[in-house]
């Protein structure tokens, strides 16, 4: 094992009582008021003046702006000077072309605050969490600990579903697998993934285990009055619901990836075009696997660990035999790969050798330029 160091986010459950909850529901408010402020006084100096603001411009007011503003002066005031910078990255992405018209934010879709540690927000020794303008201290979920040479950079206060989090951005020296060996990863519907080394991951489907009882959650939602509190509550429920959904596919994407990049160095994938694919018949199946989420997730692992993933052409993968290099096509139907050669596999795990030989070659030359496709 070698340390390298990194930097790593570590998200953790906040568990606040009602008067912290209020509190903090408080300050996204007015974080969210300053922002909506800043776009406008932005928008008023170049439509006026033909003026282009800074973040400079508008921190240089932000003194006077808390003393003239009462709610503002008991947040942290880095916390309040993010809000000027997050603006700003918003308008250097629009005048890039990176990114549309930064809007104005209404207050039940305005989720995160970001501090500096040990500059509006602390970590007690008792494990629970100060912010600025929050009475008393918050209990947090530690499911895992700190690393002991840890730096702590930033911190984000967010609300997700009706539930606080805090995302800690880390600094340390962790250590990196000494994985060796590559191997080719065929992603399908008939299983998660296959690997070149004969591997076959079976699909969790945990949206269609949900599906009915979601199903129930839309039609109640449908019922109710809009502006109403029982709409408010069946609006909730639903959400929570499909956060759940997706924390759960989420933590099997992280332990698959941490499994392929922990036995393996380097890693194959096809370039599927997602985007196309998600906009045909499998767009519900395909969306259920989270083959995007898997890839990226392999990607930065593996780029933390010395390792590297490698995305190739994916045309003909399903219809090269591996052992030859022979083409012949065959219907989906037909889920083993038999070749005069003599070639019997598995014809997903027949896949995933070809995208090896053809990321890793030379194979039987199959190695070629890699480009994008819908299927």
């Amino acid at each position: 094992m070698s340390d390298a160091t990194q930097v790593r986010s570590y998200k953790y459950r906040l568990r606040p009582n009602a008067p912290q909850s209020a509190a903090l529901a408080a300050m996204l408010r007015d974080f969210c008021s300053l922002h909506n402020a800043c776009l406008q006084q932005r928008d008023e100096a170049w439509r006026r003046r033909r003026k282009r603001l800074r973040y400079a411009d508008q921190a240089a007011e932000l003194r006077g702006v808390r003393t003239e503003e009462p709610a503002l002066a008991r947040w942290s005031f880095t916390a309040l000077q993010q809000v000027l910078r997050r603006v700003e990255q918003s308008y250097a992405a629009f005048l890039s072309g990176k990114r549309g018209r930064p809007r104005f934010r209404a207050a039940a879709r305005y989720h995160a605050a970001t501090f500096r540690v040990g500059d509006g927000l602390r970590l007690r020794p008792n494990g629970r969490i100060a912010v600025l303008g929050v009475p008393g201290e918050i209990k947090a979920v530690w499911h895992r600990t700190l690393p002991p040479d840890a730096r702590l950079g930033t911190a984000i206060l967010t609300r997700q579903s009706g539930k606080w989090h805090v995302v800690l951005s880390v600094e340390a020296a962790f250590a990196a697998p000494d994985s060796t060996g590559d191997v080719g990863i065929d992603l399908g519907l008939s299983c998660l993934f296959a690997t070149s080394d004969g591997h076959r991951e079976p699909i969790p489907r945990f949206e269609r285990r949900a599906h009915r009882a979601q199903r129930r959650r839309q039609r109640a939602l449908a019922r109710c009055k809009r502006g109403s509190r029982r709409r408010a509550k069946a609006k909730a429920r639903l959400a929570a619901a499909s956060a759940r959904i997706a924390r759960q596919r989420r933590d099997h994407v992280h332990k698959l990836s941490h499994g392929l990049v922990a036995a393996h160095r380097r890693l194959a994938f096809e370039d599927l075009n997602m985007a196309g694919l998600k906009r045909s018949r499998l767009a519900r199946s395909i969306h259920d696997a989270a083959w995007r989420q898997l890839v990226e997730m392999c990607r930065y692992k593996a780029s933390s660990a010395g390792g590297a993933v490698h995305l190739v052409d994916p045309r003909g993968t399903s219809q090269t035999c591996p052992a030859c290099g022979a083409v012949a096509a065959k219907p989906l139907s037909l889920r083993r790969h038999i070749c005069a050669c003599g070639c019997d596999l598995d014809r997903d795990v027949a896949a995933a050798q070809v995208i090896r030989d053809r990321a890793f070659g030379p194979g039987h030359g199959l190695r070629s330029i890699s480009g994008r496709v819908a299927a």
